[in-house]
């Protein structure tokens, strides 16, 4: 039986209400409500020399990096992203031994989600809104297209210090790693409360399976007035709802796989070519080395 949960979706809007409503930014007016194709700048560029490291002690996972990929990245600035990439000084605490909550904590804007091995993290949300208003209740969906944000071929683009980020599925990053469909996704992160981020492809009773979302568009039209009209099309992450058994995944894009890391079985986090992409909530707690937004 598939239940419709629309308490998450309401969770989120919150939640990244609350994380910026102290903050003092003004953000870039918006009031487009229609999606548009992405037009993805060609990874050609050598963005320099990539250094990342991973050190492991009983309790605590340390990632050191300068936050510039080991692939290809699009042209930066460009006509869709002003900034440069820079080096950035990456010091983040993955907990070794994560513990699921028995409860979701949204992933507030200011946050990473994680990081992928490369030292490059995952951040998927925009700090773009319905009439530049974050109290709108109305963010838009980074992939949606509404937004021109000069996303390259790595879904991956950069703030104006400099860092390079993923927004979707690091399509380089996991050729690097040998990704192939027919066979269990290597790793490619970690997820700020430790545990591990996948692409796609899990092991699940013992079948290689391809990890689907469990999130729908609703259905009908947004309400208008002082919110945005028109067709829940996926130009705003709130025209998503989490539809329980709709895919393989829980509501932050999870499930538990057999992995060459983890022969015993793992819950894990997993990339989705369906939103959201890149999980919005954590099983586990966060640590607060992942956060980057005003504390």
């Amino acid at each position: 039986m598939i239940k419709i949960i629309t308490v998450w979706s309401i969770a989120f809007a919150l939640s990244t209400v609350a994380a910026i409503a102290t903050a003092q930014q003004r953000f870039r007016y918006h009031d487009e409500t229609e999606t548009r194709p992405l037009t993805l700048q060609a990874a050609t560029v050598d963005p320099g020399i990539s250094r990342s490291e991973l050190k492991e002690s009983r309790t605590n996972l340390r990632v050191s990096a300068n936050g510039i990929p080991d692939h290809l990245v699009g042209k930066f600035p460009n006509r869709g992203n002003p900034h440069q990439i820079s080096e950035q000084k990456v010091n983040l605490k993955i907990p070794s031994n994560p513990k699921s909550n028995g409860s979701v904590t949204p992933l507030n804007l200011g946050w990473n989600f994680g990081v992928s091995l490369n030292g490059v993290a995952f951040d998927p949300l925009a700090a773009e809104f319905w009439q530049g208003n974050p109290r709108s209740g109305w963010s838009y969906n980074a992939l949606g297209g509404a937004v021109a944000l000069g996303l390259d071929e790595n879904y991956a683009h950069v703030q104006p210090n400099g860092k390079y980020h993923y927004h979707g599925i690091p399509t380089s990053l996991i050729e690097l790693l040998d990704y192939a469909p027919n066979r269990h996704s290597p790793l490619i992160g970690y997820a700020a409360d430790g545990f591990p981020i996948y692409a796609m492809t899990g092991v699940v009773n013992g079948t290689v399976t391809q990890m689907t979302s469990s999130y729908r568009l609703k259905s009908g039209n947004r309400p208008g007035g002082g919110s945005p009209d028109g067709k829940h099309d996926g130009t705003f992450n709130e025209d998503y709802v989490y539809v329980a058994g709709a895919g393989n995944l829980e509501a932050c894009n999870g499930a538990f796989t057999v992995s060459p890391e983890y022969p015993s079985g793992t819950y894990a986090y997993f990339l989705t070519e369906a939103y959201p992409v890149v999980p919005r909530c954590f099983a586990g707690t966060p640590d607060d080395s992942f956060r980057f937004g005003r504390r």
